[in-house]
């Protein structure tokens, strides 16, 4: 498959699920972006267009598998959204299906406390 066909469902697939989801001040969205070697998430304000929590899997200084280096990064991103009194959010994947570093990140959220 050529690479501007994959960039063209890619993108396609994160539309359609962005069109169903929205985040607000309170319920702000989680979104996670992938790279090759790092994991990048954010909670986001989408109606001030601010984000509110952030958080790189480079900053964490952790050694290991890339899911388990997601695991800790929701785990951290979760007590960061706790302390700043967010406790829910929603959930976006992206153009990513939920597994591997998504669903890791997903869980390690969870465990934290953070609801979605």
């Amino acid at each position: 498959m050529p690479t501007a066909i994959k960039q063209q469902s890619k993108k396609r697939r994160q539309l359609r699920a962005r069109a169903k989801i929205s985040g607000t001040a309170k319920i702000p969205r989680l979104n996670i972006t992938k790279s090759l070697n790092y994991i990048y998430l954010q909670l986001i304000d989408d109606i001030q267009g601010k984000t509110l929590v952030s958080i790189h899997s480079k900053s964490l200084k952790v050694k290991g598998k890339k899911t388990n280096i997601a695991k800790q990064a929701g785990q951290a991103l979760a007590r960061k959204a706790l302390d700043k009194k967010i406790t829910r959010c929603v959930f976006d994947r992206a153009s990513s299906r939920y597994h591997g570093r998504v669903k890791a990140v997903a869980e390690g959220a969870r465990e934290e406390g953070l609801k979605f």
